[in-house]
């Protein structure tokens, strides 16, 4: 490969039209189209999202049962929640670590680290022997390898969304935002999907030996193939060279915690809804279902993967809409519907399968509308100095503060204090989205 390209191209032909067609990424002289661009978001959340439903599923199914065999299923599920939300926790860690090797070393080096970090984890948790066969030793390394994914994952941070979202057309902008969300909904699908095959074919004795570790070949499979398709793609000459002219290199913690601290954590709230309702429609009610009801689990993954199709039909919208009235209007009017639909979860979930089918549909609905808009909602308040190294820690926060606990949070409020209490965690969240746009127009309109 020709590792020359042309530096001195004008700053108005940098990237070519969407409508141009694809074009060879490692050719000299080549252009880079913001659909292209997509391209490389669209794998990397794909794949993430795939591997963070698989461990989701596996903590409400699984993980009670082959780790925490000795406590009654509600106390089990808590402890797998608990362990759940070590990767948020660990998350931000990972990205801040990471971008100190890539400023040390290169790009390509951190995804390569990550690459091998995260599918150490995911095949180590395939492999895992269980409590029945180590002991405290097997929910030790269980949550070791959970901590491992969510530093590989904060490690991964490839800048893409940040490169899309400063090349998008200025009019098209809420479109290729909801590009890397529609992974949310594709990977929950196909997540579902296998857990509701193996659940359905094989008794439930096999599946609990062996059957749930096949979902975790896959994910690391997946994983591995998307990580060097991204390595792949970021260390092109071309990328580099829109990487650099953007600025989006690292920056140290320290020196972006003083200077962006204000915009990091309202970036972090802004989507706080989203995120908080994200874990409500998806882990939440299947490990209620779980707990408290007589229906076939694979039944109701099969609702769910109808919802997430709905959801991912509500991302591609939310598009159009962002694009149509801005994408933090989009925002805050999805936080007040949120709202409003936090007040009818205790009768949804409590009105027998129809009351809960409706639950999820409405709820993944909401979550397509809100959640393909919520990735980098105010990451334009950075400079470009701060930008790429913002927009991961934003992310990182938003996780850790929205979602990473919202399953132990949901579950643990509900199984002691009724479901009532559920709705008063969702009414948190959209007040804390809202509280933050406002804070965020009124910085803005005062600057």
């Amino acid at each position: 490969m020709d590792s020359t390209y042309n530096t001195e191209l004008p700053p108005d032909s940098r990237l070519a039209s969407p409508g141009n067609g694809p074009r060879l990424l490692n050719t000299r002289h080549s252009q880079i189209a913001p659909g292209e661009i997509a391209i490389g978001v669209v794998i990397g959340r794909a794949s993430e999202y795939f591997d963070f439903f698989v461990y989701a599923i596996a903590s409400v199914l699984v993980f009670p049962a082959v780790f925490f065999p000795f406590a009654e299923p509600l106390e089990g599920t808590l402890y797998a929640f608990t362990i759940f939300s070590f990767a948020f926790i660990a998350r931000p860690f990972g990205t801040i670590a990471f971008m100190a090797i890539q400023r040390h070393f290169s790009r390509e080096a951190k995804l390569t680290l990550a690459l091998f970090l995260l599918g150490f984890s995911t095949a180590g948790i395939a492999f895992l022997p269980t409590y029945a066969h180590m002991g405290a030793t097997a929910i030790i390394a269980l949550s070791l390898l959970r901590i491992g994914q969510g530093i590989a994952l904060g490690g991964s941070w490839d800048g893409l969304p940040s490169l899309l979202a400063l090349n998008a057309p200025q009019n098209k902008r809420g479109w290729y935002a909801m590009l890397g969300q529609l992974g949310a909904p594709v990977g929950f699908i196909i997540a579902a999907g296998l857990f509701a095959y193996l659940i359905s074919t094989i008794p439930r004795a096999d599946f609990l030996d062996w059957g749930w570790r096949y979902p975790f070949y896959v994910a690391f499979a997946i994983n591995v193939v998307a990580l060097f398709a991204r390595l792949r793609l970021v260390s092109t000459p071309e990328y580099s060279r829109l990487l650099d002219e953007q600025e989006l290199e690292p920056t140290g913690v320290v020196e972006i915690t003083r200077s962006q601290g204000r915009n990091l954590v309202i970036g972090a709230l802004a989507a706080l809804a989203s995120y908080a309702l994200f874990h409500l429609v998806t882990v939440f009610p299947l490990s209620w279902i779980n707990l408290y009801s007589a229906r076939s689990i694979s039944v109701f993954l099969h609702v769910q993967m109808w919802g997430a199709a709905l959801a991912a039909v509500g991302v591609v919208a939310s598009g159009l809409i962002a694009d149509r009235f801005g994408r933090r209007t989009t925002l805050g009017t999805l936080a007040v519907l949120i709202a409003i639909f936090s007040a009818f979860v205790p009768m949804l979930m409590d009105g027998g399968p129809e009351g809960q089918d409706l639950f999820v549909i409405l709820g993944f609905g909401l979550l397509g509308l809100s959640y393909g808009q919520a990735a980098g909602a105010v990451s334009a308040n950075f400079p470009a100095k701060y930008r790429y190294t913002g927009a991961a820690l934003t992310s990182d926060l938003a996780w850790l503060v929205g979602a990473g606990f919202a399953p132990l949070v949901a579950l643990g409020l509900s199984a002691h204090f009724g479901l009532g209490y559920v709705s008063l965690y969702l009414l948190s969240g959209a007040f804390g989205s809202l509280a933050a746009l406002s804070l965020n127009r009124s910085l803005q309109i005062r600057n």
